[in-house]
């Protein structure tokens, strides 16, 4: 674990609250089992963070992209700040290496945990904005997600698993996914969630994660690689152009071996 004096080094800003900080890197494992050292958790400072993050990227993605509507500037910003996303950036100024963890969390991982990253990010920015204000906290958090802002992707590529699966399980049978959450096991610094997603009361995938939003996405996308592939989840017309091009396919292929080709 790096020390906190060592994370004001790696970010290169002008920290005046070491101890602000400090908090945006502790998660509550860790404060669980430091309750006479630990100032407190992240929690707090990631809530604040989170809408710190949404309204700079928002504002960025709408002064750069004046052609794009609201729908293709909100699945562009979606793709930032999701958890997938936010985790991304973490990883780029090696947040994990700096987070202060409890054992049990460190030794699941947890520095490379895409859930656990994304919050503490936020929590880093939510400290950022109380120390240095907002326009400080903007120019470092563009500068870090310049490479998302001014991605040219198409925005088909940049949807969450979750709405992926909605649209084509509704584009193909009329049917929306529904999500149950199957257990929630571990104490509570160290949940761990498992979820199943159905569709039209067919279970096509479950997942597991830190939250239950995560578990939610990892069963979305297990899904998708399971109603892509079954018949019974797609349309009518989907499977009939299918079954239509393997007979053609295998008519041709017929057709060649009887002509020695």
């Amino acid at each position: 674990m790096g020390s906190v004096e060592g994370f004001v080094t790696r970010l290169g800003l002008p920290i005046r609250d070491v101890g602000l900080l400090e908090q945006a890197l502790t998660h509550t494992s860790y404060l669980h089992e430091h309750r006479d050292t630990a100032a407190g958790h992240n929690e707090r400072l990631e809530f604040l963070g989170d809408a710190v993050v949404t309204l700079v990227i928002s504002e960025a993605l709408f002064a750069r992209r004046p052609l794009d509507d609201e729908g293709a500037l909100s699945a562009r910003r979606a793709a930032i700040v999701s958890a997938h996303g936010l985790a991304m950036l973490a990883r780029r100024i090696e947040l994990g290496e700096y987070l202060r963890l409890g054992e049990g969390e460190a030794r699941r991982d947890g520095r490379s945990r895409t859930s656990l990253l994304g919050s503490a990010f936020e929590a880093v920015v939510g400290a950022l904005y109380l120390d240095l204000g907002l326009e400080e906290a903007r120019a470092w958090l563009i500068q870090i997600a310049a490479e998302e802002i001014e991605s040219e992707l198409p925005v088909s590529s940049l949807k969450s698993a979750k709405s992926r699966l909605q649209e084509l399980t509704q584009r193909t049978n009329g049917e929306r996914p529904s999500y149950r959450l199957v257990e929630a096991t571990g104490p509570d610094h160290e949940k761990n969630f498992r979820v199943e997603v159905a569709v039209g009361g067919r279970v096509v995938g479950s997942g597991e994660g830190s939250s239950q939003k995560g578990a939610e996405i990892a069963a979305a996308e297990a899904a998708l690689r399971i109603v892509l592939v079954a018949p019974s989840l797609r349309g009518p017309d989907e499977v009939a152009a299918e079954e239509a091009a393997g007979e053609a396919a295998s008519i041709g292929q017929s057709l060649r071996n009887s002509s020695g080709g």
